[in-house]
Parts: structure tokens; C-alpha cells; sequence
């Protein structure tokens, strides 16, 4: 149990520690930067932990990435600085880097080397895991404004 607090706290500090690279990258206001951090660790813990659970990395990014758009509603409210000032900066950190980087190599080495059907199922299954990760983070952080600023019923 201590372990998995660990390694939680260990994810959560250093996605804190990009977002607030990227936040301080894109100007965020001075009041928000501590809300980019706090959000982004959590999020990033959230998602870890679901990982931790078996849960694929797929459902876990767009769990986390809907549960970090649905906190940052009222949040934003509150303070009166809109959502993506704070959402854009704390979703970077679980955009999957490695997945794209070993598609673009993978693509690369099939590229130099010539056709390898190991190679290939490799980059076609790193190309559509990082693909269907992007997705779910994007539909995540859009399902916050379409649950809470709709006017009519969703039924």
C-alpha cells in the first residue's frame, strides 16, 4: 500500500512540475499557477492509479481528463479566470510523448530498413494507442462544458 502512495505522489509532483513549465510557457496568470499544479497532480494521480487498477490507458486518460474538466468548472467560477487557462496547462502532462515518439521511429526505421511485419503491427499499434489516448483527453476536458453550461435538458 505505502508503495502505490508512493509512486502516486512521485507521478502527481512531477506532472505538477510540467504544468507548471507549461503554464509559465503560456503566460497563465500568477493567481492560477498553483491551480495548474494542483490540477494536474491530481489528474495525473487519478489516471495512475486507474492504471494501477488494469484499467488501459485509453479510459484512464479520459477518466482523468473528465474528472479534471468537471473540478475545473467550479473552480473557474470562483476566481472568474475561464477553464482552458488552467485545463490546457494540466492535461499536457498525459499527452503520450513515448507512444508518438516510438510511432515516428518506428515509421523511420520501416522507412530505412525496409518492411518488417513485427515493425509494422509495432507502429500501427503505438500510432492508434496515441491516437485513441489524444481522443480521450480531448473528448474528457469537452464533456465538462457540455454536462454544465448547457441550457436545454440532455434527455
Amino acid at each position: 500500500m505505502s508503495e502505490l502512495l508512493l509512486m502516486l505522489v512521485d507521478d502527481a509532483v512531477f506532472a505538477g512540475i510540467a504544468a507548471f513549465g507549461f503554464a509559465l510557457l503560456f503566460n497563465v496568470p500568477r493567481q492560477a499557477l498553483l491551480a495548474c499544479v494542483l490540477f494536474a497532480a491530481s489528474a495525473h494521480a487519478v489516471r495512475s492509479l486507474l492504471l494501477h487498477l488494469n484499467v488501459p490507458i485509453e479510459w484512464a486518460s479520459f477518466i482523468a481528463a473528465t474528472l479534471l474538466g468537471l473540478a475545473t468548472v467550479p473552480w473557474s467560477r470562483r476566481v472568474l479566470i475561464p477553464r482552458p487557462v488552467v485545463t490546457v496547462a494540466a492535461i499536457i502532462p498525459m499527452i503520450p510523448g513515448v507512444y508518438a515518439y516510438k510511432t515516428m521511429t518506428g515509421l523511420m526505421t520501416l522507412h530505412h530498413q525496409g518492411y518488417s511485419a513485427t515493425l509494422q503491427q509495432q507502429v500501427v499499434e503505438n500510432g492508434l494507442l496515441t491516437i485513441f489516448i489524444l481522443i480521450g483527453l480531448s473528448f474528457g476536458l469537452a464533456i465538462a462544458p457540455v454536462l454544465v453550461y448547457r441550457n436545454k435538458p440532455i434527455v
